[in-house]
């Protein structure tokens, strides 16, 4: 995975440059409290963290009480992912209580 920036210089002449940044994959197991149930609170915590520039893989179990998640180094920190989830709904529902790295990364693979 790498990410693209460009910058284009419009003037008299045009300069196209394009840095290629390798991502910097890590993955994380969080425990969450304050779910009370599967739909309104995992799927809600995987839904709003799924969008967060960054995040790679989101996978919330309300059963267990974690969440797995994949996310560039280069962009975040665990400690960012910590603080989304705890603004989530006010910031009154839920908090993280613990944070463990994981050795392998976790990704969705797509066959297509």
């Amino acid at each position: 995975l790498s990410c693209k920036e460009e910058i284009k210089k419009v003037d008299s002449t045009t300069e196209v440059s394009t840095e290629e940044i390798a991502a910097n994959l890590k993955s994380i197991e969080v425990e969450i409290e304050g779910m009370t149930c599967e739909i309104g609170c995992a799927r809600l915590i995987q839904s709003k963290l799924s969008k967060v520039d960054g995040v790679t893989y989101t996978k919330v179990s309300f059963e267990s009480g974690k969440g797995q998640f994949t996310f560039d180094s280069n962009k975040l920190s665990k400690e960012d992912i910590e603080k989304n989830i705890n603004k989530i709904a006010g910031g009154d529902l839920y908090s993280v209580k613990n944070i463990k790295e994981l050795d392998a990364i976790i990704e969705i693979v797509n066959d297509n």
